[in-house]
């Protein structure tokens, strides 16, 4: 029995439960601080994962805390899903793709969003093509990436 009446542990996991809001994000940055590896945090809807990330910084600004928000719209929608939201999955996902120890780090998702599927770390670590400034740029490389992307040569561009 742990000496926190809101924390269940089972084997290597912890359940928070009952705690006050705002109470559990303390816990769980204190949870998070000690853990072997990151911690999973699925929240209940969008609003509640904004409050957990607000409290998380207030509790523990010194904490990495990654938000995976679910998409805004169903598959096969006519409605394609907002930029925005596109915006922060991928770069979340790459976050986590170019972390090799997310050690101390939080990731927080929704119910809603735990559920949907995502890209292999394979697959999504093929998409990106690395250009630093001042180097030089293999332009058969590049020209290949974006082909594989969906774009076309033309002679001008307008």
């Amino acid at each position: 029995m742990s000496k926190e009446p809101y924390l269940l542990r089972t084997g290597s996991r912890i359940a928070i439960g009952g705690a006050p809001e705002g109470h559990d994000a303390r816990l769980l940055g204190a949870i998070a601080a000690t853990a072997p590896a990151g911690v999973l945090h699925i929240c209940r809807d969008d609003m509640r994962l904004n409050a957990m990330a607000e409290a998380l910084a207030f509790f523990a600004p010194g904490l990495r805390v990654l938000s995976l928000p679910a998409w805004d719209c169903l598959p096969y929608d006519r409605v394609s899903p907002n930029a925005e939201i596109v915006s922060r999955r991928m770069q979340v996902l790459c976050a986590l793709g170019q972390v090799g120890d997310f050690r101390g780090g939080i990731l927080l998702t929704t119910a809603q969003a735990a559920l949907q599927r995502l890209p292999a770390r394979a697959d999504l670590a093929a998409a990106g093509f690395h250009i630093e400034r001042g180097g030089s740029l293999d332009l058969g490389a590049l020209t290949a990436y974006l082909a594989r992307n969906g774009y076309t040569r033309a002679g001008t561009v307008m």
